[in-house]
């Protein structure tokens, strides 16, 4: 009890007097914000989410994409009159190249009874074709059905595997003609099959065929790069040409010819063939036949003094050096006179103005160059007398009319125009008759229901008044150049864009670049150009097996 009394008695008497802080002592410091809560630490946490959603995102698009590609909806059948009343005109479109697939693919199929006339059953992606016979890319990869791109169109669209022989323009009608592919399928003991087709519009798009300006010898031992068949042909002929050298004695001429190959051409194409065959010489062959891909040769021969002479000239010295560095030898300046089964006969123009004669052995000669007129052109030019200058191409007026009739088209290479015979020029030609042809369908099925109903007042005023709108809505084509792409080699490629034809910053109306990172941009170009998801994918594919496995060296 002491012990406690003794203790509470240390303890200090209460005050009543308020408690005033001393004034000397400093404020607890805050705590520092968390990095979790910042402005960068959110925005990097964003990011991240992005980064991590979009390959499913990319995957989801573009499993959707092949979803609705392979189900097409519903299409509207043929049918002899519109709702209105008035009669479906018939329109036949032949060929499946640039011109004809881009009517097909913008056009309001259920304006019209559209049918498709051509010998080809598919589109052909021409500025890949270079890379198929080396085997860059495979020729599935490239080539899209023409029945899936008609059944992907609002309207039901017919189509003939045929080649179109005879045009009767003054009756509206069409002889086609169809050799059938096998000998074993005939049709009452024959293999062709000859039809007469009716037509309301017919448009011409059956392309050009190679030209070989009337040289001895280039159509009997040249190859050419137009279709899917000559690539296969350019392999089998390449690959024979090395295994049949592997059996001659090294340092032997006639080893040394069949290991020369000689592309005529130094446009897109020639280039661009000539690129991949060294490319395939240096990367393929060489790992797995040095001895062979030593002695192997590329050279390109070109009329005038540069390739790809269409191109920015510090692009032409661009090319030029790259090819030079990649080991292929350029012929400028250089005429073919004749072409034998073992020499190319040519006369090449010397800087100092003389010309020599130059004879060139080959083992592979590839003809790039010219486009001459197809049969069915050229019979169609002699029944019309406005045709009769026609020798390079059919002569249309500003909105892709044939010159001397009413409802025939043309467009693409089978045309002669002030624009380039190029696939551009026909996508944009493609393009602008469909909505040419959507407007004369409108303008037909008003004039009908204008003049076969009783349109009164206010009523008749409106429908001549839409009437006069639709007629002059139809404008002249006219071509606007985006630019030019090309593959040089070695992971390289140049580019001429234009981005505008005016352009309030003159300078960037027109851009020109080469390089790798030009190579990204050509690839990713021609990818985004392709027509389906599938050939996309496919070849977007081939390149990544090219990459980790390397081209195919055998034989087919």
């Amino acid at each position: 009890m002491k012990n406690k009394i003794s203790a509470e008695g240390t303890k200090p008497a209460a005050s009543s007097a308020p408690i005033v802080p001393p004034t000397n002592v400093a404020p607890p410091a805050s705590s520092p914000p968390s990095p979790h809560s910042s402005g960068a630490w959110k925005y990097t946490k964003f990011t991240g989410k992005v980064v991590l959603v979009s390959p499913f995102l990319l995957v989801g698009y573009y499993l959707y994409r092949i979803y609705d590609e392979s189900h097409p909806a519903c299409q509207q059948p043929q049918s002899a009159a519109h709702a209105s009343g008035n009669k479906k005109k018939t329109l036949v479109i032949l060929g499946t190249g640039w011109g004809s697939i881009s009517i097909l693919k913008n056009l309001d199929t259920t304006l019209y009874n559209v049918i498709i006339v051509s010998p080809r059953n598919y589109f052909l992606f021409t500025p890949l074709l270079p890379s198929c016979p080396t085997g860059t890319i495979e020729y599935r990869s490239v080539v899209e059905p023409v029945r899936s791109v008609a059944k992907r169109r609002p309207g039901e669209v017919v189509y003939y595997e045929a080649e179109a022989t005879d045009i009767d323009a003054a009756n509206n009608k069409l002889i086609l003609t169809q050799k059938l592919g096998s000998d074993e399928v005939k049709v009452e003991g024959v293999d062709t099959i000859s039809i007469t087709l009716d037509y309301d519009y017919l448009v011409v798009g059956v392309g050009a065929q190679p030209n070989t300006f009337g040289i001895p010898g280039v159509e009997e031992n040249s190859c050419v790069l137009k279709e899917i068949s000559d690539s296969r042909k350019i392999r089998r002929r390449f690959m024979d040409c090395i295994e049949t050298a592997a059996l001659l004695p090294k340092g032997s001429s006639e080893r040394a010819r069949l290991l020369h190959t000689v592309v005529v051409g130094g446009g897109p194409t020639g280039v661009e063939f000539a690129a991949e065959l060294q490319d395939y010489i240096d990367e393929d062959i060489r790992r797995w036949n040095p001895e062979i891909a030593e002695e192997m040769k590329v050279t390109i021969v070109e009329g005038s003094p540069n390739p790809l002479s269409m191109m920015n000239k510090d692009l032409i010295a661009y090319t030029r050096e790259t090819l030079v560095k990649l080991g292929i030898e350029l012929m400028t300046s250089s005429r073919v006179k004749e072409v034998t089964d073992r020499y190319v006969h040519a006369i090449v123009k010397q800087p100092s103005g003389e010309s020599t004669w130059v004879d060139v052995p080959y083992g592979l000669l590839v003809w790039a160059t010219g486009n001459g007129t197809r049969d069915i052109v050229k019979k169609l030019s002699t029944k019309l007398p406005e045709q009769k200058n026609a020798t390079r191409g059919l002569l249309v007026d500003d909105y892709m009319r044939l010159q001397g009739s009413t409802n025939i088209y043309a467009l693409g290479d089978c045309t002669f125009t002030r624009n380039p015979p190029t696939a551009q020029v026909a996508q944009q030609e493609g393009i602008y008759l469909s909505k040419s042809l959507e407007t004369l369908a409108r303008v037909d099925d008003l004039e009908y229901q204008l003049f076969s109903s009783s349109f009164e007042g206010a009523e008749r005023e409106r429908a001549q008044h839409n009437l006069s709108r639709e007629k002059g809505s139809l404008q002249p084509f006219k071509y606007h150049h985006m630019g030019a792409l090309a593959y040089i080699g070695s992971e390289r490629a140049v580019a001429d864009l234009c981005w505008a034809e005016e352009s309030f910053f003159k300078n960037l109306s027109k851009i020109s670049i080469g390089g790798t990172f030009t190579f990204f941009f050509w690839k990713s170009a021609y990818v985004q150009m392709l027509l389906s998801t599938k050939t996309q994918v496919l070849v977007t594919m081939d390149w990544i097996k090219v990459a980790l496995f390397g081209r195919d060296i055998s034989r087919e």
